[in-house]
């Protein structure tokens, strides 16, 4: 069975992310390509034979719309604060892998912590599943700039580490399941 893409045509200059390197490249209007893969509000586009992963915020670019996050009020608790993160935390996928980072099991911590007038501040550390991946540094602005976007947190301290090292034994069943490792 042969993946199907959705072709597009750039309406748009764009910056798309070489995968795996993490390198940044404007992609002119008019180009064409194939979205590969569309989770999580961002976009795995291959281009002249490149993949590129497009932010959700240019999701015009190809003809997608912008999603939005969850609705919190703004007087929530801490603990529906933490809540959202982690649905948050859940719309976060690597380009190449078709399973969010809670699920392939990236997450290794997430608290929200008072900084004081109503503000909080995230606190997360996660994991890559190899140390020398190149979209590495993308995935932690995902999670910034996804955290961010809910109501009173100020901060997003998101610590990227190495121990204990990533296994497939960290995956849930459903990841296992979606990648074929079940």
């Amino acid at each position: 069975m042969s993946a199907t893409y959705e072709p597009v045509t750039l309406s748009r200059d764009v910056i798309g992310i070489l995968i795996p390197q993490g390198t940044k490249v404007e992609l002119p209007e008019g180009a064409n390509g194939a979205i590969t893969q569309a989770l999580g509000g961002s976009f795995t586009v291959q281009v002249e034979g490149h993949l590129f992963r497009i932010d959700g915020k240019d999701a015009d670019a190809i003809g997608k719309e912008v999603q939005k996050g969850p609705d919190v009020p703004a007087d929530a608790s801490d603990a529906d604060l933490e809540e959202a993160i982690w649905t948050q935390l859940h719309s976060c996928y690597d380009p190449e892998i078709p399973v969010d980072i809670v699920e392939l099991g990236l997450i290794y911590e997430c608290k929200v912590e008072p900084l004081g007038d109503g503000q909080r501040r995230a606190k997360i550390r996660m994991t890559l599943t190899a140390p020398g991946c190149g979209m590495g540094e993308v995935l932690v602005e995902d999670v910034k700039s996804k955290v961010l976007a809910l109501p009173t947190i100020a901060e997003a301290d998101v610590e990227l580490v190495f121990d204990p090292p990533w296994n497939q034994s960290m995956m849930s069943d459903t990841a296992k399941l979606a990648t074929g490792m079940f």
